[in-house]
């Protein structure tokens, strides 16, 4: 009785052992770190950063994890150990510059140390993301009107840029499109092109990218129009590559592109609105998403204050209006869904608050969670596993 007494705790604690080295493999995949870059004219540092249980859903404050000026977009490199941060300011070191700050991650601590910083080439940079490979740094000046390239070395150090273009020409709207704003540059899913979206010409400049020398160089056509006044700000690819959705901040709508992958070009299908029929206040979109299923897309009103949200014929591309939420707060820029595509975090900009919903896996409806973030003007969201 003794022995079998024995080999029954024995095999007890191996099966408990077995457990919980099973667990302590698992769930680090559900542990991330959200950092949240703002803009810093009133009571905003910097960056903040919080710890994100995906299977709980908990959020945990970690405080400031860098201090730098207007860190208004934000860009974590494909081994997770960068981060890299767009100052958008107007002048840097003497120049009509805006800067980029290069940060290595403490993933225990949250906490960012700046590696170095260099000018983006044009003032108010706005926008910053990685190429394919994850070698290359692309951003995007608003006020300056133009985009550059910048090569990222093996130790996070950003180097001096490896191509920069400059936008010419304006629109109709005589206070918003007197000039070039480049507002948002993504590289392509094979990484042939780079899309850049410019508000002050209605266009959609695409280029060549090459991958071995960080350059740029116009693509045939090169670029797509849209309409006049539009004021094109972000896009997002479907996931099926075959489609490009367009948010115009100055119009309040979406436009919808078909996305010809082998030549680089995009082609004009149809226009839809963001806000509800009868809204006479102003407002001016921010933010556009597909969710990783592909099967709605999410965008973000400022005024009307609210995520309209669509959902996606796969087969056509066509967008059909499922339902306009509040946002709880004031002016929702950026937005951003959480790694498990279940929630999706505002950041209301006027009343720096981030407010958590839940996205309906059916219809994409959103559901607020109760949850919500005190951070001075946030603007940016980014997600990546802690581990």
């Amino acid at each position: 009785m003794t022995i079998w007494r024995g080999r029954c705790l024995q095999w007890f604690f191996l099966i408990l052992s077995l457990v919980t080295v099973t667990l302590a493999k698992e769930s680090p995949k559900n542990k991330y770190l959200l950092f949240v870059g703002t803009y810093t004219e009133k009571e905003s540092k910097g960056i903040y950063a919080y710890r994100f249980d995906a299977a709980s859903s908990e959020l945990t404050p970690l405080g400031v994890a860098a201090e730098t000026t207007n860190p208004s977009f934000l860009a974590i490199d494909q081994t997770n150990r960068f981060l890299y941060a767009v100052n958008e300011v107007q002048n840097y070191k003497g120049a009509s510059s805006g800067a980029v700050s290069a940060f290595s991650i403490d993933h225990q601590s949250g906490k960012l140390s700046l590696l170095n910083q260099v000018a983006s080439r044009g003032a108010d940079p706005c926008y910053i993301a990685f190429d394919k490979t994850g070698k290359y740094a692309l951003v995007a000046n608003y006020t300056g009107g133009s985009v550059a390239v910048f090569p990222v070395q093996a130790d996070g150090r950003m180097g001096e840029a490896s191509a920069f273009v400059q936008h010419q020409g304006s629109s109709i709207n005589k206070e918003r499109q007197e000039s070039p704003h480049a507002h948002w540059i993504e590289t392509t899913a094979d990484n042939r092109f780079a899309v850049a979206v410019d508000l002050g010409l209605d266009e959609l400049l695409v280029y060549r990218f090459d991958a071995r020398t960080g350059s740029l160089t116009a693509n045939v056509p090169p670029y797509a129009k849209l309409d006049p006044g539009a004021g094109p700000r972000h896009l997002a690819f479907h996931p099926n590559g075959k489609f490009a959705y367009v948010v115009n901040e100055l119009q309040s709508s979406i436009t919808a592109f078909k996305n010809d992958g082998s030549r680089g070009v995009l082609k004009k299908m149809n226009t839809i609105t963001t806000i509800p029929k009868g809204f006479a206040g102003s407002n001016d979109t921010a933010e556009i998403k597909v969710h990783p299923s592909g099967k709605f897309l999410f965008a973000s009103n400022r005024g009307h204050d609210s995520i309209a949200v669509f959902s996606i014929n796969s087969h056509t591309g066509a967008l059909t209006l499922v339902d306009h939420l509040p946002t709880r707060g004031k002016t929702p820029r950026n937005f951003e869904i959480d790694p498990t595509g279940k929630l999706l975090f505002v950041a209301n900009q006027d009343t720096d608050k981030i407010v958590v919903f839940r996205i309906n896996p059916n219809d994409g409806r959103l559901t607020p969670t109760g949850q919500s973030l005190h951070v001075p003007a946030p603007v940016c969201l980014k997600f990546m596993p802690a581990e």
